[in-house]
């Protein structure tokens, strides 16, 4: 999928400074990654860099090269531009092979259907005619577009962009057409897989509230990487629980939707609505705001706002406060609480260590009066019972 990093100016509740204070996001992107972080980080996120996936370099692709001299043995009728930058990269590479003459002439012939903008303004850039564009920037108009048509005999070269057109490629076949799989970049798992591990093992244990995905091969390489260590129901469980999947559009999530995870996407497949549409929906649904002790709370990720200020807390403190806020004005026994505690202290050590954790909590936030000992009992958030959202 292609990918444009809009200008992301302020100005309302969603693009606040501070809409995603106290959350923590991972981010699994290699391309534009660093550009992607910081538009979380301007508006208050902690970001967990995690890259799942690397590209083949398109000199090297010996793929590439077997697909571009299979095109060029005979006329092409269409050549199906799904990507700016994938057909940027396939004239260099050709060129690079001493074939980007005779690789011009053919697409100089044929009818060129470019997915998008960014691949029309690619096409023309290198001095072609582009034929139709879909309204929708979408592979599926594309491939009824040509459906639409008689096919058969038709040879059809389809630019891949990183992942395969499965599907596409198949209904094409079936209609008679000739189809050519031009694969411009291919996506190989990240060679240090530890930050995407890592954040696996985070994901699974609410040590983030969200993961931003910008390509389908970096879901599908999540996932594989987890089933490789026998997590992957497990973060499935924690995508379709508490941490909010994120994906530039329709064909990045698909792999998610297929295990029955609902991610969230921008109506536009664009970074910068990306980043405003985490903005908006964290906040909206992974906050709780409750009044303790006479002082109103809102409890993120990984920190609490007192007042309108916010605090960060340690994992340990968190988590109680997390567990407290489950019932607000109930008692929570210190057995209970013991089990939320990161690390699973021992039972010698269980009661010290929630001692300890509320000792911290109460130092954090501040005011005296929102966490009160009720004696030989446990601990409670101090406000009306049921209290809270």
């Amino acid at each position: 999928m292609s990918i444009a990093l809009l200008d992301d100016p302020g100005g309302s509740p969603e693009t606040a400074p501070d809409a995603l204070a106290g959350f923590t996001i991972g981010v699994t992107a290699t391309r534009r990654r660093e550009e992607f972080c910081a538009l979380l980080e301007r508006r208050g996120a902690r970001v967990v860099r995690a890259p799942a996936i690397r590209l083949v370099p398109l000199a090297e692709d010996a793929d590439l090269l077997a697909a571009t001299r299979a095109g060029l043995a005979g006329p092409i009728d269409d050549v199906v531009v799904t990507t700016g930058v994938g057909f940027r990269g396939w004239m260099a590479a050709a060129e690079g092979w001493g074939l980007s003459g005779e690789l011009a002439a053919h697409l100089t012939a044929a009818r060129l259907l470019t997915r998008g903008p960014k691949a029309r303004g690619a096409v023309r850039a290198a001095g072609l005619n582009d034929h139709w564009t879909p309204a929708t920037e979408s592979c599926e108009e594309v491939k009824q577009y040509l459906l639409a048509q008689d096919l058969r005999g038709r040879r059809i070269a389809v630019q891949l962009h990183g992942e395969p057109l499965t599907g596409f490629v198949a209904a094409l076949r079936e209609a008679g057409a000739e189809v050519i799989e031009v694969p411009v970049y291919r996506w190989l798992p990240y060679r240090d897989t530890s930050p995407l591990r890592r954040l696996i093992s985070q994901a699974i244990s609410g040590g983030v509230d969200a993961v931003a995905f910008t390509s389908a091969p970096a879901v599908l390489a999540m996932l594989a990487a987890a089933r490789a260590d026998g997590l992957e129901d497990a973060l499935v469980a924690a995508f379709a629980g508490p941490v909010v999947a994120a994906c530039v559009g329709s064909v990045t999530a698909a792999p998610l939707r297929a295990r029955g995870v609902p991610a969230v996407q921008p109506e536009r497949a664009r970074l910068g609505a990306l980043a405003r549409t985490l903005a908006r929906h964290l906040p909206e649904h992974s906050v709780t705001r409750l009044v303790a002790g006479g002082h109103g709370l809102e409890i993120r990720g990984h920190a609490v706002a007192v007042d309108g200020e916010l605090k960060p807390l340690p994992p340990a403190p968190m988590a109680v406060l997390k567990r407290l806020a489950d019932k607000p004005g109930h008692v929570v026994a210190r057995s209970e609480l013991r089990t939320v505690l990161p690390g699973g202290p021992s039972r010698d050590s269980a009661e010290h260590a929630v001692e300890m954790a509320i000792t911290r909590l109460r130092r954090a936030l501040g005011p005296s009066g929102i966490v009160e000992t009720v004696v030989k009992r446990g601990y409670r958030l101090a406000c009306d019972r049921g209290e809270g959202r």
